[in-house]
């Protein structure tokens, strides 16, 4: 079925994506699987052995994140520019959603240390599947909706995907809290058939998606040289963001506060759990409460946008970031109202998540020349971008916890990166689109 771009219903299909692979973000990325890790591999300061060589379990997890968005970074602009040559998109994407579902699925079977190379390879290949299919769904944003609508309809689809992540996490939460009434004894289980569920609900909800985006929006037929001219999109692209100022500037802001909004996404609750020793409960109630109050904060601030534009929106969502960073360094576990202070601090995360990760999306889109058939190919340097912010991100996290056997400073030096994220952006001029 081919629909019309600014169709309600190719609009609603578009964001129903964000539905269905928003729970491995929440679920696997900030909420369960980081918990069930550190549990798993010893609880806080434990060595593990992997791959022959001893490390701090936070250490390697931050490290094994840092390899699959490099692996990401490395891929995505290939495949992308290979992508908008051939007019294939859609396939990538459902190769990526398979291949990120299919391991998330498999890490069903991380029962403990002994199968700590289950853990990591799978989190690694669902790590990729996730991101991958991301670069190519960002993508069509700029097909489906019309620039004076990114706005909405980037936010729609962070809303719809914080939606169905909350339903998720609450079916894993009665699972990890009332396991006698599953009739569950291994300990272990009720977060391994959350990561089941995961893969299953992350599949099988895409297809609704798959079935009404286009396949080839412009019409391009395959050609047997299609890897060179794939690399030769890419080239030409580069060539024009080179003369393009309000992109390149755009594209430094968003790489420096990516690093500090990823960063802290991926690493909170292993924060909150070795740094504050707050109990699984707790993290999983302070994550809910970000993702009901980052649907808010997706919604107000796309509205917002609308009257004073995009960049005095997204500067003031930067400053909230950093008082998140400051905020979270003084946070003290001796102190004995830290539970209300971490959830304080979580619904003030959750209102500047959700702003800022669509806005950035939609922003971007505005930015794009209107004339560009390389839709993706300019979208994968968007999420190259990310990733690369990403792996800058948890490396450092990974040494500082090395040097210091510490979070905390990691945390406070993401402030600096937030700070220059906010003097970039304010060199940003006007635009037809973006004020």
């Amino acid at each position: 079925m081919n629909l019309k771009k600014g169709d309600k219903k190719l609009i609603g299909a578009w964001a129903f994506y964000d539905w269905a692979n928003s729970v491995y973000s929440l679920v696997i990325g900030t909420a369960i699987f980081p918990i069930y890790y550190n549990s798993i591999t010893g609880g806080n300061e434990a060595s593990v052995s992997f791959l022959g060589r001893d490390f701090n379990n936070a250490t390697l997890y931050s490290y094994a994140l840092s390899f699959s968005f490099f692996m990401v970074v490395v891929l995505s602009p290939i495949l992308s520019s290979i992508a908008d040559s051939m007019g294939n998109k859609k396939r990538f994407m459902q190769f990526f959603c398979l291949l990120g579902s299919g391991a998330v699925s498999a890490l069903f079977f991380f029962k403990g240390v002994d199968t700590l190379w289950v853990g990591i390879v799978f989190m690694v290949l669902a790590s990729i599947g996730f991101w991958g299919s991301l670069v190519f769904y960002n993508a069509y944003l700029t097909e489906v909706a019309h620039p004076e609508d990114h706005d909405q309809v980037s936010a729609k689809g962070f809303i719809m995907g914080y939606l169905g992540s909350v339903i998720l996490l609450v079916l894993s939460l009665v699972l990890q809290m009332k396991p006698e009434l599953f009739g569950i004894v291994d300990a272990t289980l009720p977060a391994r058939i959350s990561f089941l569920m995961v893969g299953v609900w992350w599949f099988v909800f895409a297809q609704y998606t798959f079935k009404y985006l286009p396949t080839n929006t412009f019409g391009r037929k395959p050609s047997k040289d299609f890897i060179f001219k794939g690399f030769q999109e890419l080239a030409t692209v580069w060539k024009e963001l080179k003369t393009q100022r309000e992109l390149k500037l755009f594209l430094t802001a968003f790489f420096l506060l990516s690093v500090g909004v990823q960063t802290i996404i991926l690493i909170a609750s292993l924060f909150g759990d070795k740094e504050l020793d707050l109990g699984t409960e707790k993290l999983i109630v302070t994550i809910l409460l970000i993702q009901l109050v980052a649907i808010l904060g997706a919604y107000l601030f796309s509205k917002l946008s609308f009257k004073i534009g995009n960049i005095k929106t997204l500067k003031i969502t930067i400053f909230g970031w950093g008082l998140i960073t400051v905020g979270a360094y003084m946070l003290e576990k001796e102190n004995p109202h830290i539970s209300y202070q971490f959830y304080a601090l979580g619904g003030l995360l959750g209102l500047v998540l959700g702003a800022i990760q669509s806005l950035s999306r939609s922003t971007y889109s505005k930015l794009i020349p209107e004339t560009t058939k390389d839709n993706t190919t300019y979208f994968s340097f968007y999420d190259v971008t990310e990733k690369v912010a990403i792996v800058l991100g948890t490396f450092i996290t990974g040494f500082i916890i090395t040097l210091t056997g510490s979070m905390k400073a990691s945390v406070f030096i993401l402030a600096l990166f937030f700070f220059a994220a906010f003097v970039v952006l304010s060199f940003l001029k006007k635009t037809k689109y973006v004020s």
